[in-house]
C-alpha cells in the first residue's frame, strides 16, 4: 500500500539516490506469449499493487511467522491515459478465481482451477508474475507495472508522513489485528496503522468484504497526506517518505530504479484527488463455500470493460459515434427473440465458442432458432450478418449480445430468405457469451466507490 502512494502521489525530489537504489527490490516476471495477454489502452496505466500478508521479521505477533506471503490486498490501480483521473479497483482476497499456469525463474507452476485469488503469490513459489496473470486474466485490462509492499510498509510510511487520518463511526476493537480505537477522528500511525488497515472482526460481518473499506479509507488519507504542501515541501519529511518507501518496494525490474520510479511518480502524481475514484470488484458468496466469492455478473465484467476502456468513474466520456448510415442495434423495432434466426460460426480461435454461445442463446437468451455452423476463418472483429428485412432481427440480436453498431453488416447474402438465417461470426474480440463487445458507458448500479477526496468516510 505504501507503495501505492509513492506511484500515485509522492512526485516530489528524492535525494540520496545511490542510497534509495539500494533499497529497492527487483524482480523479473515471465508474462508467456505476448499474443495471450490483453491489448494495451493507449498511453492509459494499469499497475498492480499487491499486499503481501509475509510475516517475515515481524515475529509472532503478527501471526504466522513462517507464511509465504500472499495476495492479501489487492488494487487493480488504473490511471487515465490523460491523467486526468484514475480508478482503483480493489480484488478481494477470497475471490474464487482460475490461476492460469506461471513460471518463477526456471520452475513452471501448473495452473489451478477454482483457487483463493490470494494463493496467485507464495503458494507453491508463485511469485507477483503469477498474480499479474491471474489478474489479466481475470479482468481482460493489461497490466504495466508490479508494485509489491509488505506490512511493515503500512508502519514504516505512515510514520515518515506524520500519520494518517481515519475516521471511526463506533469503537474498533479487535484483539487479533490488536485495534483498539474509540468512534471518532483519529491520526494513527505505525503498529496503530497496521492494526486498522488489517481488521476484520471489529467492522461489518466480520469478512474481508468489510476490511476493504478500511483500507481504502486509508489509503485515500495516507494520498491527501503525501500530496498536501506540508509533505512535500518538507525535506525532513519526504526524505524519510522516500526512504521507507523505496525499502518496502518490491516492483517489475522495469522500474527497479530511483531514477524510473520518480518519473513514474511525477508522470501520475498530477492526478486530482477528487479524481481518484476506489471501488470493489463486484461479487456474491460462494454458493458452495459462504466463506469464498464468485464473480457477480453482469456487473464485474462491466467494469473490467470500463477500466479496458479507459473509462472514468468519475467523468465517463463520451462513446465515438457509429458512421453515418449504420444501424443501431436499438434502433425502432425488433423482433422477438423466439422468431431470430442465426447460424452462429466460430472464427475466435477458442475452440467451442460456437457451440457454448449457441447454448447460452437458447437456455438463457430465448433465441431457440439458434444453431452451430462450427468454425470459420478466423478473424479479428466478431460480425453479424443480416438481410435488410431482418433488421429487427439483427437489432435483437445484437442487443443481447452487447454488439456495436458499427459490426452489423447488411447483406444479401445472408438471411434473405422468410427461413434464411442470419449469420454471427465470433471473432478474436469475442471473450465469451454475455460480454459486450460495446464500451459500457456508466458503471454497474449500486457499485460501492470512494473517492480519494471524500473525508466523510468512516469505517462501521
Amino acid at each position: 500500500m505504501g507503495g501505492f502512494v509513492l506511484v500515485a502521489g509522492c512526485a516530489g525530489g528524492i535525494y540520496a539516490y545511490q542510497h534509495f537504489n539500494g533499497n529497492i527490490t527487483g524482480v523479473r516476471v515471465n508474462l508467456g506469449d505476448e499474443a495471450d495477454r490483453p491489448k494495451s489502452a493507449n498511453k492509459a496505466m494499469n499497475i498492480l499493487v499487491i499486499g503481501t500478508d509475509s510475516r517475515k521479521g515481524l515475529g509472532k505477533k503478527y501471526g504466522d511467522a513462517g507464511s509465504v506471503g500472499h495476495a492479501d490486498t489487492t488494487f487493480l490501480f488504473h490511471v487515465s491515459a490523460d491523467r486526468t483521473n484514475a480508478t482503483a479497483v480493489s480484488i478481494p482476497r477470497d475471490l474464487m478465481v482460475k490461476i492460469p499456469e506461471c513460471k518463477t525463474g526456471d520452475k513452471v507452476i501448473p495452473g489451478q482451477e477454482n483457487a483463493m485469488f490470494n494463493t496467485s503469490l507464495g503458494q507453491d513459489d508463485r511469485d507477483p508474475g503469477c498474480t499479474w496473470k491471474t489478474v489479466e486474466q481475470l479482468t481482460g485490462v493489461r497490466i504495466d507495472h508490479f508494485v509489491e509492499v509488505n506490512f511493515e510498509a503500512v508502519k514504516t510510511i505512515s510514520t515518515a508522513v506524520g500519520g494518517v487520518e481515519v475516521c471511526a463511526a463506533k469503537n474498533l476493537v479487535d484483539p487479533k489485528s490488536h485495534l483498539n480505537m474509540t468512534a471518532g477522528r483519529h491520526t494513527i500511525m505505525g503498529d496503530e496503522a497496521l492494526a486498522f488497515v488489517r481488521t476484520r472482526h471489529a467492522v461489518g460481518f466480520g469478512g474481508d468484504l468489510t476490511r476493504i473499506p478500511l483500507q481504502q479509507q486509508f489509503i485515500s488519507g495516507l494520498i491527501r497526506k503525501v500530496k498536501s504542501d506540508g509533505t512535500l515541501t518538507s525535506p525532513t519529511r519526504l526524505l524519510k517518505l522516500a526512504d521507507a518507501a523505496t525499502k518496502a518496494l518490491t516492483v517489475d525490474d522495469a522500474i527497479a530504479g530511483v531514477f524510473k520510479l520518480k518519473d513514474l511518480a511525477q508522470d501520475l502524481g498530477g492526478v486530482d484527488t477528487k479524481h481518484i475514484t476506489f471501488t470493489t470488484v463486484p461479487v456474491l458468496d460462494d454458493p458452495t463455500d459462504k466463506n469464498r466469492l464468485v464473480l457477480k455478473q453482469p456487473d464485474a465484467r462491466q467494469l473490467f470493460a470500463l477500466v479496458a476502456a479507459d473509462q472514468s468513474l468519475t467523468k465517463v466520456k463520451k462513446k465515438h459515434a457509429a458512421p453515418a448510415g449504420t444501424p443501431s442495434p436499438q434502433a425502432t423495432a425488433k423482433a422477438a427473440p423466439a422468431d431470430v434466426r442465426v447460424t452462429v460460426k466460430n472464427g475466435s480461435g477458442v475452440t467451442g465458442q460456437a457451440q457454448t454461445t449457441v447454448d447460452w442463446m437458447q437456455n438463457t437468451q430465448g433465441f431457440l432458432r439458434s444453431s452451430n455452423g462450427a468454425n470459420a476463418p478466423e478473424t479479428e472483429k466478431t460480425v453479424l450478418y443480416y438481410a435488410p428485412a431482418h433488421a429487427d432481427q439483427a437489432r435483437t440480436l445484437a442487443a443481447a449480445l452487447g454488439l456495436p453498431a458499427s459490426q452489423m453488416k447488411a447483406t444479401d447474402q445472408y438471411g434473405t430468405g422468410e427461413r434464411d438465417p442470419m449469420l454471427l461470426v465470433l471473432g478474436k474480440d469475442f471473450q465469451g457469451p454475455g460480454v459486450p463487445l460495446t464500451v459500457p458507458t456508466a458503471a454497474p448500479s449500486g457499485l460501492q466507490r470512494v473517492e480519494a477526496s471524500d473525508t466523510n468516510a468512516c469505517a462501521k
